[in-house]
C-alpha cells in the first residue's frame, strides 16, 4: 500500500497511533492535512494505509464490531476480518488498518490477516517499514515516551518516503 504511513507504539503502558497526512494521486500530493488516525468507541484508536473511501468504511466495521462485543478488541477484530474476507464487498476494499486499545494491538488486512506484533510495535503503508524500523531502535535505545517515539519515527520515515509527510496526527491513550 503507498501514500501514507501509521505507526501504532506502546511504552509504559501507554499507547499512540500516529499518521501523516498525505494523500497523493500517482506522483500528484492532493492533500496535506489529511487525519488517517482515529479514535473510536471507549479506549480504541486506529488508522489505515490505503484508499480513503475505503479506510472510513472499514472504520465504522470496526466500530459496529466494537458495539456489538462491548468494546472487546480482539473479538471484534477478528469478527471485522471475517467479514473483510468473506463478504463481496468488503473483500474489495484495498486498505490496511492499525487497531490498538491499551492491551492490544492489531494490523488487519483484507486477505483475513490479524497479526499482534510481538515487540508492541506496528506500522502499515508506504512508510511503514522505516517508520518501524525507527520506533523500535528508538523505544530500545531511548526514553522517550511513546508519544514522542511515534512522532519521531514518523518524522523520520517522511525523510526517506515520498508518500508521507511531517503532518501528523497523533491519538495517545494513557493507564
Amino acid at each position: 500500500m503507498r501514500s501514507t504511513t501509521i505507526l501504532a507504539v506502546r511504552r509504559d503502558g501507554v499507547v499512540a497511533v500516529a499518521g501523516d497526512g498525505q494523500v497523493s494521486a500517482g506522483n500528484t500530493v492532493l492533500k496535506q492535512g489529511a487525519k488517517k488516525v482515529r479514535r473510536v468507541a471507549d479506549g480504541v484508536l486506529l488508522g489505515f494505509a490505503g484508499s480513503a473511501a475505503d479506510g472510513l468504511t472499514l472504520f465504522e466495521k470496526l466500530e459496529q464490531k466494537l458495539t456489538a462485543y462491548h468494546g472487546n478488541l480482539p473479538r471484534a477484530a477478528v469478527e471485522l476480518a471475517k467479514d473483510w474476507r468473506t463478504d463481496r464487498i468488503l473483500r474489495r476494499l484495498e486498505a490496511l488498518m492499525v487497531v490498538a486499545d491499551r492491551e492490544h494491538i492489531f494490523v488487519l488486512s483484507g486477505g483475513g490477516d490479524i497479526v499482534e506484533p510481538d515487540d508492541g510495535v506496528a506500522a502499515v503503508g508506504s512508510g511503514g517499514p522505516y517508520a518501524l524500523a525507527a520506533a523500535r531502535a528508538l523505544l530500545r535505545h531511548s526514553t522517550l515516551s511513546a508519544e514522542e517515539i511515534a512522532r519521531e519515527a514518523l518524522r523520520l520515515a517522511g525523510e526517506i518516503d515520498v508518500f508521507t509527510n511531517d503532518r501528523l496526527t497523533v491519538e495517545v491513550l494513557r493507564p
